[in-house]
């Protein structure tokens, strides 16, 4: 999947969710709306998944050096021993 693909699936979702949320579906339009929300959701999670892993290879440096978690949302860096 694509940068743009990824983006496009994200979109939507939110609008699957968006319209789910809204109440105003009948329970087979509900259905069949949720079936795609998961595929969708599996299909971004796939990406953000290999994404992830491309990063911990980039951050990964030197064989044998210790690499802690991302802290995710606090602008800092992983430290290095």
């Amino acid at each position: 999947m694509t940068k743009s693909n990824f983006e496009t699936a994200l979109k939507r979702l939110e609008e699957v969710v968006n319209r789910l949320e809204s109440g105003e579906l009948s329970l087979d339009q509900a259905l069949k709306l949720f079936e795609q929300g998961i595929g969708l959701a599996r299909m971004c999670s796939k990406r953000l998944d290999e994404v992830e892993e491309k990063v911990q290879i980039l951050l990964a440096g030197e064989p044998g050096e210790r690499l802690e978690p991302f802290a995710a949302g606090t602008g800092e860096e992983p430290s290095r021993d």
